[in-house]
């Protein structure tokens, strides 16, 4: 389906006892799935118990995926950026179910001063679609980029639809943090002070430059064929939301209109803080990130009203939770994806993470004490459940279904 076999004997890493299928699953991925290099990370009740690397970093150099490889996660880089505003709720600096304008008076304009933080956060506000251009001088100016922002006018009334905001979002929530933090950090700078340097990880929202690109895994991007064979290569619920991309006024060409002014192997671009989609970072990071939330958070001083609003269920818009953006019913909250019936993941509708273009995924699931991670660089065609990821979350939850019962409780 995917091409010619990988050689599944370049995997390396470790499993806990009785999560073995895990790995034999990962080397699966690249027997036969057509992976080329991957990592996954999986953390149960705080403890790390599959750590998984291997293919190639870099195919065309035959350089290997190593242990400390880092890789561009696209979307999924939604969930470290939206911890960094649970963060930013649990020290009192913001609630959810205040309006943005609070914050920023400026957000008003336009038809916005009604319009709350929850549902900003939560791809409510209407603003996936943006008028005037984003290039990397406008991302370099944060003042210049807020101005912007706030001229902005909602497509539809805010509150009553879905409508995933690819490249906006982390817009708007990094101008949220600049006016609600007392130091007015950017957001890369808040995620580095508040979460990444606690929990000892290493994870950029805005590369920095001492990393070496002999660190970074090389992209293999879809091409025409994978388009021209969709059906083969992507399931049925992707594939109107890929179709509607080749109408320029569809809501997804427009908004991913913006992605086409960015170079994905530049440097200095990819120094610039791009909270929703440029997130760069080792695999194994983002799982005890989402880790740390699944296990009550106190190592980042999260407070229970938090974790609380967190792994409530969604709010859904008043007309209805389908997306016009990806055209699917979803549910959205605070920043994460929320299972659903398109999409389920973990063992209980608390669970929240956000997937990535090309296979990326980071969710925790706190009635599980669960933090995942996985990435690969062979981009895929999925919205939801690659093949890849999916059998690695399969693998492991039967896995964790199998254990004793004192050691599947998470712990608190």
């Amino acid at each position: 389906m995917f091409g010619k076999r990988r050689d599944a004997s370049m995997v390396h890493g470790s499993v806990e006892p009785g999560f073995e299928e895990v790995e034999a699953q990962f080397r699966e991925n690249f027997a036969q799935r057509g992976e080329i290099g991957a990592a996954c990370a999986i953390y149960h009740r705080g403890k790390k118990v599959v750590d998984l690397w291997g293919g190639y970093r870099d195919r065309r150099k035959r350089a290997p995926w190593d242990e400390d490889t880092m890789i561009l996660v696209f979307s999924a880089t939604k969930g470290l950026a939206s911890m960094t505003l649970a963060v930013a709720h649990s020290r009192g600096y913001i609630d959810y179910d205040e309006k943005v304008s609070t914050y920023w008076p400026e957000f008003a304009a336009e038809g916005k001063a009604q319009i709350t933080v929850r549902q900003l956060l939560s791809h409510q506000a209407a603003l996936c679609v943006l008028d005037e251009p984003v290039d990397r001088t406008l991302l370099a100016n944060p003042e210049d980029l807020a101005r912007m922002l706030a001229r902005q006018q909602p497509l539809w009334e805010p509150g009553t639809k879905y409508a995933y905001h690819a490249f906006s979002l982390g817009w708007y929530e990094g101008e949220l943090i600049r006016r609600v933090d007392p130091q007015h950090r950017t957001l890369g700078k808040f995620f580095q002070d508040e979460i990444a340097k606690p929990l000892g990880i290493e994870f950029y929202i805005g590369l920095p430059a001492e990393i070496p690109n002999s660190r970074i895994a090389e992209l293999k991007m879809f091409g025409v064929l994978d388009f021209f064979f969709l059906k083969s290569r992507t399931n049925e619920m992707s594939r109107p939301f890929l179709k509607s991309m080749a109408d320029r006024k569809s809501l997804g060409a427009r908004a991913f209109a913006h992605s086409k002014r960015s170079d994905l192997k530049d440097r200095a671009f990819l120094a610039l803080e791009d909270p929703a989609y440029t997130g760069i970072g080792q695999v194994r990071s983002m799982a005890r990130a989402y880790s740390a939330f699944a296990t009550g958070g106190s190592e980042l001083g999260i407070a229970s009203r938090t974790l609380e609003a967190l792994t409530a269920p969604p709010v859904t818009p008043s007309l209805g939770a389908f997306d016009e953006m990806l055209l699917v019913e979803t549910a959205y909250s605070l920043g994460f994806l929320r299972p659903a019936k398109s999409h389920e993941f973990g063992v209980s509708g608390k669970a929240f993470g956000t997937p990535g273009a090309g296979g990326s995924f980071g969710f925790a699931d706190p009635d599980a004490g669960v933090g995942f991670a996985y990435a690969p660089n062979r981009m895929g065609l999925y919205l939801f459940d690659d093949p890849r990821e999916k059998a690695l979350r399969d693998a492991f939850y039967e896995a964790l279904r199998k254990l004793p019962e004192d050691a599947s409780e998470p712990r608190r």
